[in-house]
């Protein structure tokens, strides 16, 4: 369906009025979206939908084996709560603050030397960068990698390749002749999964020899660390490991890169944000987290932008269902594939008024949380099956803006093209171009 797929399912999903459900077929698989949060929320939260369908791409780059994508039952409940209780809980989100505030600061300093040398800031590279330095040190504790030693160039490599295969329509998905590997996206799964099983065994053997982990907090040591009962196979925590990096990085950069598009084309909003940070932070005081909870401005702008520019469209992965079941009253066969499209829902005007515009304070009227408990807007999903790191990442994006706008006013270079590209993210067809000038 192309790179506006999320737009192509709106659309057909209203012409033949089936917002709450519409049925198509994708080859010889069974799929049914909603774009309606009551039957969203029959199958995120409901006990039906609690598979995900594992594609060959998947299965070959080991997801399977990951939170993401490993069947419902007692492995997958235990590898929860591994990462509930390790990788993203309070106490774990508020510990990795000073890795936050570190990584801000290299953004901050790349930004200066970009302006210094050309006069512009291309800002997805360095958000990319930064996302990745901060998920290696959290996730391996490799300290001072980024794209500037040969490991975090890897993995760097890795990332994107992978975004290409998983966010790529393959054929073989839907008419499945397993003799055929259509434009050779089973051979370069099958290329990418022994490059990464090289480099995070090489990481795994490395941290076993110095045998220090149990005097580290990264998540690779919490999980070497583990009771003799818990701990996984090498070839489980090798996946696990591999998803953490994989889906840590692009989130962060590109709904960061979304919002800074809007506060350059929305130059009063920006500056309404800073404004804000200036009267509760200060205007020579460093941005911390203890502060965002004074910043309502700023979150409602996170939170338009989440609206406006999901990250994951169509809930990015979507749902199996285990058995036979009813939603909305239509039969749905155990087997049926289950898409739930937020962008419709986040831009249905009968739900949101001008769902067009780009209005932050429609947030601060009313409290509205995002974490999943309303359906009119659910950016990391809900049910038992939504993102574990929501937390997490909404910590990191808050400080990160908050510390730009508060270091630099953002102007355009050119005419900001806030056209969408679905891959496996909605990201920004053209990367960001702009003026960063230092406030002093």
């Amino acid at each position: 369906m192309g790179p506006l797929a999320h737009r192509k399912l709106a659309a057909a999903a209203s012409a033949l009025k089936a917002t709450r459900l519409m049925g198509i077929s994708l080859g010889i698989e069974r799929v049914v979206i909603s774009s309606d949060p009551e039957t969203a929320r029959e199958i995120l939260c409901g006990s039906a939908f609690l598979d995900r369908p594992i594609r060959d791409s998947t299965r070959l780059l080991m997801f399977d084996r990951a939170i993401g994508f490993s069947p419902s039952g007692s492995y997958w409940r235990h590898l929860r709560r591994i990462a509930s209780t390790h990788m993203f809980s309070p106490r774990r989100v508020a510990s990795l603050e000073g890795l936050r505030q570190a990584v801000a600061d290299g953004v901050i300093g790349r930004v200066e030397t970009e302006m210094a040398a050309t006069g512009f800031v291309e800002l997805r590279g360095i958000l990319q960068r930064a996302s990745l330095d901060n998920v290696l040190e959290s996730v391996f504790g490799i300290g001072g990698l980024g794209f500037g030693s040969e490991i975090g160039d890897e993995l760097g490599v890795m990332v994107r390749e992978g975004y290409e295969l998983m966010g790529e329509f393959n054929w073989a998905d839907y008419f499945p002749l397993g003799f055929l590997d259509f434009f050779g996206v089973r051979r370069r799964c099958h290329r990418l999964a022994g490059m990464v099983s090289e480099v995070v065994t090489r990481i795994i053997k490395e941290r076993r020899k110095k045998g220090d982990f149990k005097k580290r907090d990264d998540f690779l040591s919490v999980l070497l660390s583990l009771p003799q009962e818990d701990l996984l196979t090498h070839a489980d925590m090798m996946a696990v490991l591999w998803e953490m990096v994989f889906r840590g990085v692009d989130n962060i950069y590109i709904l960061l890169e979304w919002i800074m598009a809007r506060m350059v084309l929305h130059q009063d909003i920006q500056a309404k944000v800073r404004h804000e940070i200036q009267v509760n932070v200060g205007r020579n005081k460093r941005v911390t987290e203890s502060h965002i909870p004074n910043l309502p401005f700023l979150q409602a702008v996170v939170k338009e932008v989440l609206r406006l520019h999901p990250p994951g469209p169509l809930l990015s992965w979507a749902r199996l269902a285990v058995h036979d079941i009813h939603v909305d009253k239509c039969f749905i066969p155990s087997g049926t594939t289950a898409m739930v499209n937020m962008w419709a829902i986040a831009h249905d005007p009968a739900i949101w008024p001008d769902p067009w515009a780009f209005k932050p304070e429609r947030f601060m009227e009313r409290d509205f949380s995002i974490m999943g408990s309303d359906l009119r807007l659910a950016p990391f999903g809900s049910g038992r099956r939504a993102c574990p790191g929501k937390a997490l990442g909404l910590a990191t994006v808050h400080l990160w803006l908050a510390r730009m706008l508060q270091n630099f006013e953002w102007l355009p270079l050119q005419p900001v093209d806030i056209g969408e590209c679905l891959k496996l993210s909605l990201e920004m067809k053209n990367p960001l171009v702009c003026r960063a000038v230092t406030i002093c």
